[in-house]
């Protein structure tokens, strides 16, 4: 066997545990995924021989990957993340620690997998998402996966004092997650949001209508209309002819979080041009929907796309 061969055979065993940590950091499998090869080019361009603690390191460079990410998306954020939801890294992620230093935590069953992906882990994505860089991977590397506060430290180029700061700030927000009521509701906002979607690319007036409160309202900013004017439209009726005049629009949109509430977004290629910002009723009917397209008031909302 080459040193090649070995170094490839090393980093595999690692793989599943670094896609965790890269995926709890940064709320999207294709950016952890990103993290996770750019790991392995520094690996293959590093002195391995000279790395006592393969694991450590690996998950020490992946942190340190992820937070570059972190923060150029801070400085880009009309791109939304959160493109997929995959139950073994999720698992993996939430299981607890590694049993040795990088290596992949016991995932769980199928069963429990799908239901923290809809609820629990849903929710902490929600709250991960508020916090500054810093502080999200302080707390997932110290508090998910054990990594000393030393360590941590090394990563963010802070003291082990100031990282515990950081880290204990994260933890207060994480204490205030959604509770389980709140889980429920984003059930049903995005079995609402779902149908809604469906029944706009289908152009299906009357099941639009029967998604619709009757007194629904949409508002739509300067940005989001031809005109370039602010426009409101009243009534299930109403709303929902326009729905289907966005019906275009809609075969591109996709679910997800906005401000923590399950609504829509368009971006064709990455690129965010549209959000729905839906309100749903406990009797599962639209309220309202605000369209919006400034480009400001876009850079404002939390995103995270839901997988399909």
């Amino acid at each position: 066997m080459t040193d090649g061969d070995w170094l490839a055979g090393a980093f595999e065993e690692h793989r599943e545990h670094l896609r965790a940590v890269a995926y709890r950091l940064l709320g999207s499998m294709s950016d952890a995924d990103d993290a996770v090869q750019d790991t392995w080019l520094r690996l293959t361009s590093a002195d391995a021989s000279e790395v006592e603690n393969l694991g450590g390191w690996l998950t020490t460079v992946v942190a340190r990957v992820s937070l570059n990410m972190l923060r150029s998306r801070r400085r880009r954020p009309e791109q939304p993340v959160g493109d997929s939801w995959p139950a073994p890294v999720e698992a993996s992620a939430v299981d607890g620690p590694a049993d040795g230093a990088g290596a992949p935590a016991p995932l769980g069953d199928p069963e429990n997998e799908a239901v923290l992906a809809d609820s629990v882990g849903l929710a902490l994505l929600v709250v991960l998402d508020t916090l500054t860089p810093a502080e999200r991977l302080a707390f997932v590397l110290h508090d998910m996966f054990a990594i000393p506060f030393t360590e941590v430290a090394d990563v963010l180029g802070r003291t082990p004092d100031a990282t515990r700061q950081l880290a204990s700030r994260a933890r207060r927000r994480v204490r205030g997650a959604p509770s389980p009521d709140h889980a429920a509701n984003i059930a049903r906002q995005r079995e609402v949001a779902t149908a809604f979607l469906a029944a706009s690319r289908g152009g299906d007036l009357s099941a639009l209508v029967a998604l619709l409160d009757s007194d629904v309202t949409l508002t739509a900013d300067a940005a989001a209309v031809p005109a370039g004017h602010p426009a409101v439209l009243h009534g299930a009726e109403m709303v929902a002819t326009g729905a289907i005049a966005a019906a275009a629009r809609a075969a591109e949109s996709r679910l997800a979080l906005v401000d923590g509430a399950v609504g829509i977004v368009f971006a064709p290629a990455g690129h965010l041009r549209v959000v729905l910002a839906l309100t749903v009723s406990e009797a599962h009917r639209i309220t309202a929907i605000d369209v919006i397209a400034d480009p400001d008031r876009l850079r404002g909302l939390r995103l995270a796309v839901l997988p399909d």
